[in-house]
This record gives structure tokens, C-alpha cells and sequence, in this order.
């Protein structure tokens, strides 16, 4: 329903603008331009959808060897010492702590097509629990930020869309992906512990929550020592030895649970052809409709305004360009993914608008889009702080992906 809102509005804003420019500046080329850009966007986005196909193919048959290999299931027992902490309104073996650990490995890992039926069975289990059917829980609402604030270990569409588009390393995001992730979901466990008067001072967290982030900040002190050119070499490199042991450590796994793994990877693929053709339609309208807006000149103008927002401040603003990936992606995904697509054709991938597009993308997931599904599901209509927690996620990821930006990229 937002995504329905927000295409109608970039054709009407775009006509406004389009018509105005043309009444008070005489401008004849707007609406020709506008529809020239119809068919450019549209065809576009068919060859980005097709192009999409090899690679998704490729991605979702490792997930699904990984999958029957175990490795979410190796997740899930990995993560449950601190989810028990961060959970202590769920009663000790009940069966919701088992699909929530499931859902967060699921997303941790990308695989999104096992994530979301997890989430929904993990939200009806945690109704079970709910005194007032129609209100959110404080479970339900950290599960719901965890789930927003996008932790991912692996942003494989990200990688996907950059290889499509040309980038000469489509990897070299992956290291700034994770950091920002990181910091979106350490400031939503954070504010909703507040919210929610949960101890994070325990032994558990302190150590997991601790752990985590000296080594981030080794991370970051580390690449902090190097010139930005050998920065964006070692990066790429160790992003790309990552994504090889991922691969060669989940047709381990299915190897040693005897799983057939070349029939699994097909199993995988086929979805990933099927996924691919599948969005076609869905990028075809975002684009064209993010192509109309920006033919009319409505995107210069909510760009400039920004830009003078932030120079106001003295500040500098070559970030400004990426923001409507960011403003997006509370939204709607699939929004967000037209104006990160957006952003790598006008701006080119390598560029620093490219990437720190791609950033935005990975470091949180579509807040209000989780919210409607997820509560929608089980008939919850107040969500107490679960908006806010969740927005508030989003708001460090995207500084948080600023300054990663600035730092690898700038």
C-alpha cells in the first residue's frame, strides 16, 4: 500500500513540476523528455532483471546447499545464549525462541525466502503469549527491530545488482555493508532494551555486545592505517576470500550431512531464475517511475533543497545524492532497490553516490513494510514503540553508512 502511495506520487509531482516548468520557464523539452525516459527506464530495468538471472541462480543454489547443509541451524544454536537475554518475557523452551533464532540466522545468511515464513511462524507462536491479542508485545517488538535494523552477513542482492551494473569490484561494499549493518542493529537493541527495561549489563551481552564491537573497531583502526587505495585492495580482497570460504564452507556442510549437493544447488537455482524473472514487472514500474520524477527535474529540486539544508551547516555535502535510497528504504524495499539502481546508472557504481547508495541499501531493512507484514499477520493494530525503535535503528545505520562511506570511499 506505501509503495501504491508513493509511485503515484512520483508521476503527479513529476507532471506538476513538468507542467510548471513549462508555463512560467517556457520549457518545450520536459514532457518529451519524460517520456523518452518511459522507454529508456523501462527497457533498462528488463536488462537488469535478465542480467540479474545468472548470478541470483548462483547465490540462491550455495544458500540452499547451505540451507540443507545445517548452517542455519548452526546459527540459530550460535545466537542463543544472547537472544535469551535479550527475550526474558518468553517462557524457557517455548517454541517461539526456536523460529525467532531461525529467522535472524535465516537474514543473517540472506536467505530471505526461508526468513520471512520463519518470521510470520515466529510471530504467531509469540501471540500464543500475548495477553492482549491486539497489542504488541515487548518479544514481538525486539524480534521486529532485529528484523529492521537488516542485520546481514551476506547483502547478496547488493553484490548482485553492482555486478550487473559494472562495477569493477562489485565486493568492495562489502566490508562497509557490514559495518553499518552492525551499528543499525547494535543502536535498535540498544534503544528498545531502554524502552523495554532489559538488563544489557549481564555477563552475556556485555561479552557478545563487547566482542562484537572491538572487533569493529579493530576493523576500522585497521583499515584506518592504510592509503585509501591499498584500503579499497585489502577490502576487496578479504570481502572476496569471505564470500569464497561462505561457498566452499556450505558445500562442506552438505557434504557432511550426506546432502546431494548438486541437486541442492539446482533445487536453489531454479528459485533464483524464477526470482529473477519474477521482479521484472516490479523494477520496470519503480524505475520508470523514479525516471519520470527525475526527467521532470523533481528529483534536482529535492536534491538542491537538501544540499542547502546541509550547507547551512557548513558541512559537506556529496552525500546528499544517495539520501533518496535512504529516505526510501523505511518504505519500501523494493523502492529503495529502484533508487540504489537509480543512483549507479546516473552516477555510475563506482562512484562514491553509487556505493554509498549500495550502503543505504544494506544497512537496515524496510521498517514500516516488516511492521504492516509481521504484526498484519496476527491481527496487532498498536505497536507501542516498535515505529519508534525501529526508525531510530534506521537513523544509525544511515549515519553510521555516511561516515563508513566517507571513510572507505571519500
Amino acid at each position: 500500500m506505501v509503495l501504491n502511495y508513493i509511485w503515484i506520487a512520483f508521476f503527479l509531482i513529476a507532471f506538476i513540476v513538468a507542467l510548471a516548468k513549462l508555463i512560467f520557464m517556457g520549457d518545450t523539452t520536459v514532457f518529451p523528455a519524460m517520456m523518452d525516459s518511459t522507454f529508456s527506464t523501462s527497457k533498462t530495468a528488463f536488462e537488469i532483471s535478465i542480467g540479474l538471472t545468472g548470478v541470483l541462480a548462483l547465490w540462491l543454489g550455495i544458500m540452499k546447499i547451505g540451507e540443507k547443509g545445517g548452517i542455519v541451524n548452526a546459527f540459530a544454536r550460535m545466537l542463543s545464549p544472547i537472544f535469551t537475554k535479550l527475550f526474558p518475557d518468553i517462557p524457557k523452551g517455548h517454541p517461539a525462541t526456536g523460529s525467532i533464532f531461525m529467522n535472524i540466522a535465516a537474514n543473517m545468511l540472506g536467505l530471505d525466502n526461508a526468513a520471512t515464513p520463519l518470521g510470520l511462524k515466529a510471530m504467531e507462536q509469540l501471540q500464543t503469549l500475548n495477553p492482549k491479542k491486539d497489542t504488541a508485545t515487548n518479544p514481538m517488538i525486539m524480534f521486529l527491530v532485529l528484523n529492521t535494523s537488516g542485520l546481514t552477513i551476506v547483502p547478496v542482492g547488493i553484490l548482485t545488482y553492482r555486478a550487473q551494473m559494472g562495477a569493477a569490484q562489485p565486493t568492495d561494499i562489502f566490508i562497509p555493508v557490514l559495518l553499518a549493518t552492525f551499528f543499525s542493529t547494535l543502536a535498535g537493541i540498544i534503544v528498545t532494551s531502554l524502552y523495554q527495561r532489559i538488563n544489557l549489563l549481564n555477563r552475556t551481552i556485555l561479552l557478545t555486545l563487547g566482542g562484537a564491537c572491538v572487533v569493529v573497531a579493530g576493523t576500522i583502526w585497521g583499515f584506518s592505517q592504510l592509503d585509501s587505495a591499498t584500503m579499497n585492495t585489502v577490502s576487496t580482497t578479504i570481502a572476496s576470500m569471505m564470500l569464497l570460504l561462505i561457498i566452499v564452507g556450505f558445500i562442506l556442510s552438505g557434504i557432511r550431512k550426506r546432502v546431494n549437493v548438486y541437486d541442492a544447488f539446482i533445487e536453489g537455482a531454479k528459485v533464483g531464475f524464477e526470482t529473477a524473472v519474477r521482479i521484472i514487472p516490479y523494477l520496470i514500474a519503480i524505475l520508470v517511475g523514479i525516471g519520470v520524477f527525475r526527467a521532470s527535474g523533481a528529483m534536482d529540486m529535492l536534491i538542491d533543497g537538501l544540499k542547502w539544508i546541509v550547507g547551512l551547516f557548513g558541512a559537506d555535502a556529496g552525500w546528499v545524492d544517495a539520501m533518496p535510497t535512504a529516505l526510501m528504504k523505511p518504505l519500501s524495499g523494493s523502492g529503495a532497490r529502484g533508487m540504489m539502481v537509480d543512483a549507479m546508472t546516473t552516477y555510475g557504481p563506482d562512484s562514491f553516490v553509487g556505493r554509498l547508495s549500495c550502503i543505504f541499501q544494506g544497512s537496515t531493512d524496510t521498517t514500516f513494510y516488516v511492521l504492516a507484514v509481521y504484526f498484519g499477520s496476527i491481527g496487532v493494530r498498536y505497536t507501542r514503540h516498535a515505529v519508534v525503535c525501529g526508525l531510530l535503528a534506521d537513523l544509525a545505520g544511515i549515519i553510521a553508512a555516511i561516515g563508513i562511506g566517507y571513510f572507505f570511499f571519500g
